[in-house]
């Protein structure tokens, strides 16, 4: 639950911190003290879009802390996922606004971004305002109370999954059918791009070996010309060669050798030297006659390269790319001439996960047409006890195609006098209406909901007396299993609080502040007697509202 709000620089409230308790801890003060301002700071540090108009005058930046405690297993279960830890069950999350546009989050001092905080908010607090009861003017919400009560999300979860597969199934199959209409061109171009490719042979790397070898051959004269006057001056050109001289030398030496053993070792060295000399000698007589091979090959080349240059333009910039270019070419080719078999495979394909789909919105069907007897019968009780004993409530259920949600359209029907037909709600619910009507749904819906925290922002509009006690009794039997936050103007619901806190407005040298302050007994007496008789509380208020205070107590 909600145990702290610490509020800077949001628009008249300078400075507040507040503690917040179980139970049903009630909001009141005067119009325009500020009351919707702290509801706007709540909606704002749970990921809320905000403006940077709610800054105080005259400040920089605004900041929201909220402090929860005992956090629910889906709350711990996101921040598990997403890197945080919790200490303790306490969790603290901020919001810091500036003027520049900037935002800063962070969750137990962690840095965190505005769509995660907002996710996480959804299951931390629901926030019940004015205008969430026009959601009843919405048909396509009413699908959610009925599939809450019966607790479908896990076959809503399977069934979407379902759903998405059959979708693109449907769509495969669908782009495949078009492709008909230019089937034989597109057989013909790709027969075609196949063709040339695979008659080009390409090999990976082939551009670059290729390269390397045109330039070699572009220098080969000179290569030659080397060659040819190593191989002179090993061999000799009218003169005695390299190879020559070491075989004379060779000859001497071996003479010593024979006659002195001792210059073996060097008769050794020098004769390895002279084989591995003509050895050399061989080599380049060999480089020199395959340089003059294939005198076409630079030729040969250029035509290669140029031919891949052209492929490269056309199918892909490397080798790898157009390889690549091929593949897809060829399983393209093979899908388009084997049409009427990929096209059968397809549609059965299709037909198979639509079947599976239907089988699970079947049983979403079943649930709620069962469910949305037993949300009838509950909501029609708790709206009786709100004093609204003649409106009849009718869930409508039309069966649809298959959709997101199923195959089913639900919208609330009602009417409000006994012997008229149901009509949509936005057509004959008034203000007051709205509010316990939503108060009756989220009652019936308590039980199914793991949020621990409930505000009510002045679900009390448009009504008074009887209706407004029986408001309050009902928000005070919610609060018995969770923490209930309620604004309200109405004496007879602020009287049934655990905990009550006054907005007050002030005026200091020229500028407004608001203050947030947990009322005492004698301060409650005087709030409650405020609220019955106006700005001068009388005597007459003053009992009245100790009345309430006891009968409530």
């Amino acid at each position: 639950m909600l145990t702290s709000l610490f509020i800077e620089n949001i628009a008249v409230i300078e400075k507040s911190e507040t503690e917040l308790y179980s139970g049903l801890n009630i909001l009141t003060g005067e119009t325009g003290a500020g009351k919707s301002i702290v509801i706007d700071a709540i909606n704002a540090v749970m990921g809320h879009r905000t403006s940077k108009e709610i800054i105080r005058n005259g400040a920089d930046n605004a900041s929201v802390f909220a402090t929860f405690s005992d956090i629910n297993d889906i709350v711990k279960s996101k921040l598990a996922e997403n890197g945080y830890s919790v200490d303790d069950d306490e969790l603290v999350i901020s919001r810091t606004l500036s003027t520049s546009g900037k935002n800063t989050c962070r969750i137990n001092g962690r840095p965190a971004n505005v769509s995660f905080l907002r996710e996480l908010g959804l299951n931390l607090i629901n926030i019940h305002g004015q205008h969430e009861s026009y959601e009843l003017f919405s048909p396509e919400t009413h699908i959610t109370y009925i599939d809450n009560l019966a607790d479908n999300q896990e076959l809503i979860s399977e069934y979407n999954a379902e759903f998405k597969n059959y979708k693109r199934l449907e769509k495969e199959y669908n782009d495949f059918l078009k492709s008909e209409t230019n089937r034989e061109q597109r057989i013909d171009l790709l027969s075609y791009q196949v063709n040339e490719l695979e008659e080009a042979d390409i090999s990976v790397g082939e551009s670059e070996s290729l390269a390397d070898e045109r330039r070699v051959l572009m220098n080969a004269e000179k290569i030659t010309s080397a060659l040819h006057k190593a191989k002179d001056y090993l061999d000799g050109n009218n003169t005695a060669g390299a190879v020559d001289i070491l075989d004379d030398a060779v000859t001497s030496l071996q003479k010593a050798s024979d006659l002195n053993p001792e210059f073996e070792p060097i008769f050794s060295r020098l004769n390895d030297l002279y084989y591995e000399i003509r050895d050399v000698g061989n080599d380049i007589a060999q480089a020199i006659d395959r340089s003059e091979e294939n005198p076409y090959r630079l030729e040969e080349i250029e035509e290669r390269l140029d031919l891949l240059n052209k492929l490269s333009r056309k199918y892909g910039k490397t080798e790898e790319d157009m390889l690549e270019f091929l593949d897809k070419a060829k399983n393209e080719l093979s899908m388009l001439l084997e049409f009427d078999n990929n096209a059968n495979e397809l549609r059965e394909k299709c037909a198979q996960a639509k079947a599976k789909a239907q089988s699970i919105a079947d049983k979403l069907s079943e649930s709620r047409t069962k469910t949305a007897r037993d949300f009838e019968s509950k909501v029609k009780k708790e709206m009786n006890y709100l004093d609204m004993p003649g409106v009849e409530l009718v869930v409508f259920r039309e069966k649809t195609e298959l959709r997101e949600n199923g195959q089913d359209r639900i919208e609330l029907l009602i009417s409000a006098n006994p012997g008229e037909a149901p009509k949509p709600v936005a057509k004959i619910a008034s203000g007051g209406e709205l509010s316990r009507m939503m108060l009756a749904i989220k009652t019936v819906l308590a039980s199914t909901d793991v949020i621990d925290t409930l505000i009510f922002d002045e679900v009390d509009t448009g009504i008074s007396g009887s209706a407004a006690q029986k408001v309050g009794m009902k928000l005070k039997e919610v609060s018995q299993s969770r923490q209930v936050i309620c604004v309200t103007h109405q004496a007879q619901i602020a009287a049934l609080a655990d905990s009550h806190f006054l907005i007050k407005k002030n005026v200091r040298e020229g500028r407004t502040f608001t203050e947030i302050n947990l009322l005492d007994t004698n301060g409650r007496l005087r709030e409650l007697a405020r609220i019955l008789d106006g700005v001068q509380v009388t005597e007459t208020a003053l009992a009245h509202a100790q009345k309430l205070m006891d009968y409530n107590n």
